[in-house]
């Protein structure tokens, strides 16, 4: 027998690794398409039923989550997204060849910024090309990089010299919280693995914070707008009288995650309103 290489063996685990990560990216591609189309399907019945006004859709929200209880995205706003996706995009086809290669959420994000057809098909292409996650998407749609470069021959060469497993599109796809909701998965979110770990032990949690702690709840929904958000962990303080918000990140900090919570926080008419509901 041949004595084991460690450079030899690391080279071939490193193709395996890739081949495992191609596969895992092309089913999440599937059902990244299946569920889009599906959001399409959807909307179009609500399109064409949009007499019912608005108690329709509350409606809808209600009877779906009911029947599919382990299925997320089937809230009034998701479900008003989809309205908006299919009045958008009328042809079907352009949405099975163009819209569903990338992910819902950066669907929406050029629907809402975006209002030229063109302009919304170069920015989905060049999602695609680029390997854009949505924070790139949005930063590139708000300096308008259609207008400065549309005409060039492309940005980078980036499709031909990184792996698509590799690209933050990927990565994004790989952990968007619709489609993990779409196939019913849990706990595949390392933040989410956190925070339902945290829930199995609140009992040692609030014993190792200290005394005067009360958990009030996870994931506690708040709306701002026309918008929902939801809080990781909420606990209220006995003795300080006060709220006290937790977000989960599975990485190093972010200035972005403080603005989250002052997000929360500056928004005074919600906080009473949020104190006023769980008191009640």
């Amino acid at each position: 027998m041949l004595e084991l290489d460690k450079n030899q063996y690391k080279g071939i685990f490193e193709s395996i690794k890739n081949e495992i990560l191609k596969s895992q990216y092309k089913a999440m591609q599937v059902v990244n398409k299946e569920m889009i189309f599906m959001y399409w399907h959807i909307g179009k019945i609500i399109l064409e039923n949009s007499e019912w006004g608005n108690k329709f859709i509350d409606n809808l929200s209600i009877d779906l989550k009911l029947e599919f209880p382990n299925i997320k995205g089937f809230s009034i706003r998701n479900l008003k997204n989809m309205k908006k996706f299919a009045m958008q995009y009328p042809d079907f086809e352009f949405v099975q060849k163009v819209s569903a290669q990338i992910t819902w959420s950066d669907n929406l994000l050029i629907i809402d910024k975006v209002k030229e057809p063109e302009k919304r098909e170069w920015y989905i292409n060049e999602t695609i090309k680029n390997g854009w996650s949505y924070d790139i998407l949005e930063w590139q749609i708000d300096s308008k990089l259609y207008d400065r470069q549309a005409i060039s021959e492309k940005i980078t060469n980036f499709q031909n010299t990184l792996p698509d497993v590799q690209s933050d599109l990927a990565m994004q796809t790989m952990k968007d919280p619709y489609l993990f909701g779409f196939v019913a998965l849990k706990g595949k979110v390392k933040e989410l693995e956190i925070e339902n770990a945290i829930i199995n032990k609140i009992k040692d949690v609030l014993i190792e914070l200290g005394n005067g702690f009360a958990f009030v709840g996870n994931q506690y929904k708040l709306t701002v707008g026309n918008k929902d958000y939801f809080i990781d962990l909420l606990f209220y303080h006995l003795k300080l009288k006060c709220y006290i918000a937790v977000e989960l990140k599975a990485r190093e900090f972010e200035p972005t995650d403080a603005g989250q919570l002052n997000f929360y926080l500056s928004n005074t008419d919600y906080i009473k309103r949020l104190y006023k509901s769980i008191e009640n």
